[in-house]
């Protein structure tokens, strides 16, 4: 009877973020302070008409990453992912490029009957529902995203807001792998925890980020609502609300710029 030689895995890890950087050929100089992170592709070449002299970085599966000057300021852009995974990938890589400030632009879904399509979630903490931030931290870690940047841009977003008769909401935000499993058992015990509107990002995003104790900020456009029922999709005030997403961002990165 012979006996089955089990392999052992002796090195720290398989894959790094780093070996990812390297992967992709970018170097810490190639990206810009202020990284803006939308999720869809569309959102990311909205943002980068935006720019001055974009230079593509990469395209790498389906990711790509675009770093040009706005308002005399280099900025990098990337379609940072819609679900936890490949949230984590695009995170890993912007933070060992050495980034400096991570600013999410993104969409989600409302858990309370007030806030209507269009309307502006700003995140300040997190109900972690997602399969990747346990391998980073584990379940007394709070995830939250930097004080001074959620300052600032809750201004900018009330104030832009305002200007098309929308609202800016405040509170933790759940994020879940299992868009299709949002049943009213598992959305009344996370709405209990605190959670005013439900994404697939928000909780890898920032909990990366602060592990790397990079400054990262969340502000995400109410695309339907859980509680009503509604889907929005293809209402006009969410379209609005996504170019209005992209201009919160590019006022941040000015005003941090002191411009």
């Amino acid at each position: 009877m012979t006996t089955a030689t089990v392999d052992r895995m002796t090195r720290d890890v398989h894959l790094s973020g780093k070996d990812l950087m390297a992967m992709v050929q970018l170097r810490p100089q190639d990206i810009g302070a202020y990284s803006i992170v939308p999720g869809p592709k569309e959102r990311l070449d909205s943002l980068v008409k935006k720019m001055e002299n974009p230079v593509k970085n990469f395209s790498f599966m389906e990711y790509n990453m675009y770093t040009g000057n706005i308002n005399g300021t280099k900025v990098t852009a990337i379609n940072g992912g819609r679900f936890a995974a490949d949230t984590a990938i695009t995170t890993e890589i912007l933070c060992n490029a050495q980034t400096k400030f991570l600013i999410r632009i993104g969409s989600c879904g409302a858990m309370r009957k007030d806030i209507k399509i269009g309307d502006f979630i700003m995140t300040t903490g997190c109900v972690r529902g997602d399969g990747v931030s346990p391998y980073y931290v584990d379940d007394k870690f709070v995830t939250l995203p930097d004080a001074g940047l959620t300052q600032k841009l809750t201004g900018i977003a009330k104030n832009l807001a305002a200007t098309a008769g929308l609202n800016v909401h405040e509170g933790k935000v759940w994020s879940t792998d299992a868009i299709l499993r949002e049943t009213k058992e598992v959305v009344n015990k996370v709405i209990d925890q605190g959670a005013i509107a439900v994404d697939m990002v928000s909780a890898p995003f920032l909990t990366i980020a602060q592990t790397y104790k990079i400054p990262a900020v969340s502000v995400l456009a109410v695309s339907d609502n859980l509680i009503t029922g509604q889907m929005g999709f293809i209402n006009p005030d969410y379209y609005m609300a996504e170019g209005m997403l992209i201009q919160m961002a590019v006022e941040l990165v000015k005003q941090l710029e002191g411009k």
